[in-house]
This record gives structure tokens, sequence and C-alpha cells, in this order.
């Protein structure tokens, strides 16, 4: 995967030395087009959303010289024409460990600016203190699919391996056993994954099945939830869809995609497991 062809080198998988000082040159865009278009998306692609980030590793120095620590919720749309990588993102964090800035409001703006000329679009920028109740984790509503007997798992998630009857329902359902695998280290990426929909009803056995055939699969975090609202929609053709997956952090960040039918949807809270 590459990125835009005229920013750094993608730094993931690779040892890197701590940078002490403020680099947003360190950002790194992915190009969201590549991934669609080898899932056959069509442009303009047919859904909303937007990715949920947390950053629990936010430090830098105030006006009097002094640490400063916040979490960030950075909130970038589906629609921005790219990604950035996340080890990219945590190497630029990092670089403002040492970096005075005058105010909150100052690192607020400095980090809407930078994320957003990285991935080509507004990105919506929080901070909360590390102790804020806001960060407390959250259930997910509906049913879990996980103690469902699987009907056939695959070595790859194939859009065959769901479906529906005729029964048309409006549900909630999720599963904690989502594993797939970065497509540069090959490292475990662990979620939960929630959806919501109407339409034919789906078969928990094969959809849970269909979850767990993500286990080898080797692709970013963004592209799997895309993935999955492509093969739901193929195989059941739901009225109204909405997925979202809720990756555990690495690096201190964790990663919660969201796409949906729906233009008013939002991301949901992050999880305790997060």
């Amino acid at each position: 995967m590459t990125g835009s062809g005229d920013g750094p080198e993608l730094l993931l998988g690779k040892s890197t030395p701590p940078v002490d000082r403020y680099a947003p040159e360190l950002l790194y865009p992915i190009a969201r087009r590549e991934g669609r278009e080898r899932l056959g998306l069509p442009d303009p692609v047919p859904f909303h959303g937007a990715d949920l980030w947390h950053a629990y590793e936010l430090s830098w120095l105030d006006s009097h010289g002094m640490p400063a620590s916040r979490v960030a919720r950075f909130v970038f749309p589906a629609s921005s024409p790219a990604i950035v990588e996340s080890k990219s993102l945590k190497l630029y964090l990092n670089s403002l460990n040492n970096h005075c800035v005058p105010s909150e409001v100052a690192l607020q703006e400095m980090l809407a600016r930078d994320l957003a000329a990285a991935c080509g679009a507004a990105v919506q920028v929080a901070l909360v203190a590390p102790d804020d109740p806001s960060l407390s984790g959250s259930r997910l509503s509906g049913r879990c699919m996980d103690t469902a007997a699987p009907d056939a798992v695959a070595d790859e998630p194939d859009a065959a391996l769901i479906r529906a009857g005729d029964e048309v329902v409006e549900e909630r359902l999720y599963s904690h056993l989502l594993r797939s695998l970065c497509p540069v280290t090959g490292q475990p990426d662990w979620a939960s994954v929630w959806l919501q929909y109407r339409g034919p009803v789906l078969q928990r056995g094969a959809l849970l099945g269909y979850l767990l055939s993500f286990r080898r699969h080797r692709e970013f975090h963004e592209q799997c939830v895309e993935r999955m609202f492509r093969d739901i929609m193929a195989s059941a053709a739901p009225e109204e869809l909405t997925i979202q997956a809720f990756y555990t952090r690495r690096g201190g960040l964790d990663i919660n995609p969201l796409r949906s039918t729906d233009a008013r949807a939002a991301p949901l809270p992050r999880l305790d497991r997060q």
C-alpha cells in the first residue's frame, strides 16, 4: 500500500529513532481510493461514515514549560481522500512531547490543521483529560452472536458465506471475535464489530462464520469494515445498514471505523476492552 507519492516513506514495521522536535512531515497519507478499487466499490462510494480514533499518549509543554497530557479524539470523514497511517500518527504525536504550545486551543487547532493537510479533509479534534468520564467504556446494544455455531469459516472473508432469510427485521448484532491482520507487518488486530440493519433477517451462524473468516485476512481496519458493508449489501440487500468496528489500541491508538447507509450516523463511543 502506498501513500500520495510525495510524502515520507512508510514507517510501519520499521525501526525508527525517536523524534524530539515538532515534525508534521511525519504524517503519512494512504489513499483510500486504492483499497476501494480493490473492493470494486464505485465512485462515489455507496456509504457514509467516519473513522473515530483515540490517541491516549498525547503530551506537550505548556507556556511555562510544564508537561501537559490529554487524550485526543480524532474524527476523519470517510469521504476524505486519504487515511493517515497509524505509526506515522504515533510518531507525529510523540514529536510534540517537548514542543511548547501556548494554549490547549492552539494545540487543538494545530492538530486539526496538520491532520487535515495529511488526509485531505477537515478533521474533528477534541482533547479531554485522562480521567474524563467520557472515556469510560460503553456497552454495545443488541444481541451478541458469539455463542452461535458458525455455519462455515473460510480462510478469507467471502460474501457467499452470508445468508439471509425471507423475514424482514430490524435488529442490532455484535461480536467480540473479530481478528484481522495488519497488511504491512502481519500482526493481529483485535476488535468488536457491531451492526444495525433493517432488511431480510441475517442468519447469525452464517454471519459469525463470515466474520471469523477475517482471522487471517490482511487489510487495514477501515478497509475491513468497508468490505463487510459491501458484502452484506451484496448478499442481503438490507434497506438500511450501519457497521462499526472497535479495534483495541496499538501504539496508544485505537481506531473505530463506521460505515452506514445513513448520512446522519455517528460513531459510537469506545468500549471497555479498548
